[in-house]
């Protein structure tokens, strides 16, 4: 964690200095710290996903909708990512585009699984 905050404070840094003089360069030092940050985590995120399938599997849970769930997961964090380079870039109404796009796909993914819960439910309840 402590190299993930020094690196985000020095590309901070340099991009506030850097701002003043070339505005587009230092935007792209925060996309690129931004990406490189993400790659960082690459392994952490990869461990995750798979104890998330171990503990399915053991569960005995449908392996599509752990995927689903992963995919929505990805969404979710993909939009966040891409609003808030958008944000950075002064663009605040394509962020809540982005934000809102994310919101409907995740929503349109999650459909099966809601109409399986339900159904779930209503067999448990008595005739």
């Amino acid at each position: 964690m402590f190299q993930i905050i020094g690196i985000a404070l020095v590309a901070t840094f340099l991009a506030l200095i850097i701002k003043e003089q070339k505005p587009n360069i230092a935007f792209l030092l925060i996309v690129f710290t931004g990406c490189a940050i993400f790659l960082f985590l690459v392994d952490q995120i990869y461990a995750i996903i798979s104890m998330i399938e171990k503990m399915a599997l053991n569960a005995g849970v449908n392996s599509i909708y752990v995927e689903t769930i992963l995919k929505i997961i990805g969404i979710a964090y993909i939009a966040e990512f891409a609003s808030q380079i958008s944000k950075d870039a002064g663009q605040g109404s394509i962020a809540s585009k982005i934000e809102l796009g994310g919101k409907i796909l995740i929503l349109a993914m999650a459909i099966p699984i809601l109409t399986v819960l339900v159904e779930t439910i209503i067999s448990l309840i008595p005739n």
